[in-house]
């Protein structure tokens, strides 16, 4: 489904590493050592939208759970109407991700230039003044310099990054508004 390709990259590395993390700490960690008491970051994700009705807000930024995968799938479908067809389950698994705000459950999916993370709203970026060194004039400054999360757009003159826009509008809780979407209940 190449029309919901996006980049993995992201997602595979840190994923790999915190599942070695944990495999290393599951088999160091003795056989009668007891399981920490559940606490609101680590509720089942069938109860995430229980979570978010009792937090409101909360910015923890959780992994996809096949559990949810119907109103996911409806999330999906909202913030990609021109999508052709439905994400296939591996897909979701490495690009969906989701927060409680202002109670509801919502989704977002990562991608090259999707970022889910909370933004990046500092009007001074060191990566943009960083390439602006070597590039003096140019008309943009790349995401790639700028880092993906940067709320602005940059231009350079005479070698110093300047603001020229925004790139992300933000909800009250510093995310990019429209790559979140609302997980219906069923």
């Amino acid at each position: 489904m190449t029309a919901f390709r996006l980049s993995t990259t992201s997602f595979l590395v840190p994923a790999l590493l915190m599942f070695l993390v944990a495999a290393a700490g599951a088999i160091a960690a003795p056989a009668t050592a007891k399981a920490a008491p559940a606490t609101a970051k680590a509720a089942p994700a069938t109860d995430l939208h229980k979570l978010c009705r009792q937090v409101k807000n909360d910015d923890t930024v959780r992994p996809y759970s096949h559990e949810l995968y119907d109103g996911t799938v409806k999330a999906f479908k909202k913030l990609f109407p021109d999508a052709n067809g439905t994400p296939q389950e591996s897909e979701l698994q490495t690009q969906a991700s989701y927060r409680c705000m202002n109670g509801k459950l919502l989704a977002c999916f990562v991608g090259a230039n999707l970022p889910c993370a909370k933004m990046n709203a500092q009007r001074d970026n060191p990566g943009a003044d960083e390439f602006c060194k070597t590039s003096p004039n140019e008309d943009v400054v790349p995401a790639f310099a700028t880092g993906h999360d940067a709320v602005y757009a940059y231009k350079c003159r005479n070698g110093k990054a300047v603001v020229t826009g925004s790139t992300w509008a933000l909800d009250k809780r510093g995310f990019a508004k429209k790559l979140w979407a609302v997980v219906p209940e069923r």
